[in-house]
């Protein structure tokens, strides 16, 4: 990964005595290859999610390629004609996507909730905001009107699949324009932090930290709530277009519903740990987050259950395949699961934070651990030593990483399409496994080093 090291320009977020923002120059080392390495990003993350749209829909989920030199610009245009044939945006596709988002936002002013602050921000002098936590109830409710749609046959659920490719370029499009919206808004303002002076990049990791609508967050609210929401309903989609087609749905696709909807319903039930996360407390509201949110994830990581719906069918495995892959499913959440619980609630806990939500379904053993052991750090913070964590420091990866990989699985070896997802997630959490490694160190120096001595693995515990 290059990193290039450069003086920065960050404007302070406390005005001097003649009313106008200080600037200080502090250096830092840019990530993600700096402007060129970010721009190859974007540029890359269209093509990406593109042409496994085209190959599952044009090319039986195949590879798809010039067949020489002289081809590649007939192919090129073959692809541009693919996007205009199946994928150009409609203004029904584009009215659901903007229905489901504007019903989510309406949930979160008007649902009640538990109350929750962050962490102080060190550029708003130490001041905690505060978060409704309110994406069960949300959950719940939308859960209940989605069955709703599809028992009455107001809105059935393979309509979403019908107009996929419209759908996909509304939330790409949709993804860019809250981005270019976010990021001049918070130069109008002046409510940006941590700038570069490059706007490509800038752009990419973002100007402000905490965007608000009033009591919506929007970070947090497209990170938790679009984005998983939208790919269970994407997943249910296909799996009510395969029996539309074939008059049956396969174990296959069962399994996709069952693990988008443990890892959706994961995500509403711990929502009050999340403020505390370093998306929601240090990432900035850029591009990587906005469009990815709002496009990649659901319409990315859904292509298991398009793949399934629209080229595999209801293909079967045999049953001892089968089981074990939902056994290896089930073990790698409950690993996920009670592992982000222990932290975020031993975190909660030493912050006097912590809210019992016994309502929230399901409740795990162990996410809760009594008398913790812990290392304490100059800075004051603790780093935990029980639990899942005496273990390995990502071990939450791991198993995060256990079902992405089960979720190609159980879509068979047809195509390389399903295993596109774990690939992509292996590099991104690999990255931010080092990413947060580097931090780690530095902020914690030589405790961060007793504490690899204590927990000698990262990943996989005795392994690496």
């Amino acid at each position: 990964r290059r990193r290039h090291a450069q003086t920065r320009t960050a404007v302070a977020a406390k005005n001097g005595a003649n009313g106008k923002k200080k600037v200080q120059h502090e250096e830092e080392a840019l990530e993600f290859g700096g402007p060129w390495g970010v721009l190859g990003i974007m540029i890359f993350s269209h093509f990406l999610i593109y042409y496994c749209w085209i190959c599952l829909t044009y090319y039986d989920a195949g590879v798809a390629y010039p067949t020489g030199f002289a081809d590649v610009l007939p192919f090129c245009g073959r692809m541009i004609g693919h996007i205009y044939e199946g994928a150009f945006p409609t203004w029904y596709a584009t009215k659901i996507y903007w229905t489901f988002l504007t019903f989510e936002a309406f949930l979160q002013f008007v649902c009640p909730g538990v109350m929750m602050k962050g962490l102080p921000l060190e550029q708003e002098g130490g001041k905690q905001l505060d978060y409704n936590c309110n994406a069960l109830q949300a959950w719940y409710i939308t859960l209940a009107l989605w069955i709703y749609l599809q028992w009455s046959g107001l809105f059935p659920w393979s309509t979403l699949m019908h107009h996929y490719g419209p759908l996909l370029t509304s939330s790409v499009i949709s993804g860019n324009v809250i981005s270019v919206l976010s990021y001049v808004i918070s130069l109008a303002q002046g409510t940006q932090c941590r700038m570069t002076g490059n706007h490509v990049y800038d752009f990419f990791m973002g100007a402000e930290l905490n965007p608000r609508i009033g009591s919506l967050d929007l970070k947090m609210f497209a990170e938790i709530r679009i984005s998983w929401m939208l790919l269970f309903f994407l997943t249910t989609s296909c799996a009510a277009y395969m029996h539309e087609v074939h008059g049956t749905v396969s174990w296959p696709i069962l399994f996709l519903c069952l693990a988008h909807l443990l890892y959706a319903n994961a995500c509403m039930k711990g929502e009050e740990c999340i403020p505390s996360t370093w998306d929601i407390f240090y990432e900035k509201n850029g591009w990587m987050l906005i469009f990815w949110n709002f496009a990649g994830v659901p319409f990315v990581y859904c292509f298991q259950s398009v793949y399934l719906a629209k080229v595999a069918g209801p293909i079967e495995h045999s049953t001892p395949y089968t089981v074990g892959l939902f056994i290896f499913l089930l073990c790698a959440y409950f690993v996920w699961d009670t592992a982000n619980s222990q932290k975020n609630h031993f975190r909660m806990q030493e912050a006097g934070t912590y809210v019992r939500r016994p309502f929230a379904f399901p409740q795990l053993p162990w996410q809760t651990l009594k008398n913790p052991q812990y290392i304490q750090t100059d800075r004051g913070s603790k780093l935990l030593i029980s639990g899942w964590w005496q273990f390995a420091r990502k071990i939450h990866y791991s198993a995060d990483l256990c079902m992405s990989l089960s979720w190609g699985l159980i879509c068979g070896f047809g195509s390389w399409i399903p295993f596109m997802y774990f690939a992509f997630f292996f590099s991104h959490l690999t990255h931010r496994g080092l990413r947060d490694a580097e931090r780690c160190a530095k902020k914690y120096g030589k405790d961060w080093d007793r504490y690899c001595d204590k927990v000698k693995y990262q990943f996989i515990p005795y392994i690496i």
